[in-house]
């Protein structure tokens, strides 16, 4: 059975930092397209990718490029999202995916998710 256990969600001022993981179970981490997603009140969480790993480079919505970095620890089948200069924008549920489905070359949806961590920025 495959899980996903997010961390490291926190709340932080405006320019701040956070890091997020994402430990895998039940599956070799890299065996998958994984990715982070984000969600507001009000709004999809399959709308809001925000930073992926498929077959491609890493690759990120351009509201968060040059911000946020996506990487990966196979040894310790563990996902991470590093997230610096964070803006109020960024406030939002994050939740790790796993086996993405795509639109074009952007994720659209998982197989697999986590329980999700909130993160909150303030101004």
């Amino acid at each position: 059975q495959v899980q996903l256990t997010e961390s490291g969600g926190a709340s932080v001022q405006a320019g701040g930092s956070l890091r997020l993981s994402c430990v895998a179970s039940g599956y070799t981490l890299s065996s998958r397209s994984m990715g982070w997603f984000r969600q507001t009140p009000g709004k999809e969480r399959e709308g809001d990718a925000v930073a992926w790993i498929g077959s491609r480079r890493p690759d990120y919505a351009d509201s968060v490029k040059g911000r946020f970095t996506i990487s990966q620890d196979n040894a310790k089948n563990t996902l991470y999202l590093q997230m610096n200069s964070l803006k109020p924008e960024d406030t939002a549920m994050y939740f790790c995916a796993a086996g993405l489905k795509w639109i074009g070359f952007r994720p659209a949806g998982a197989d697999y998710w986590g329980q999700g961590t909130q993160v909150a920025v303030s101004s």
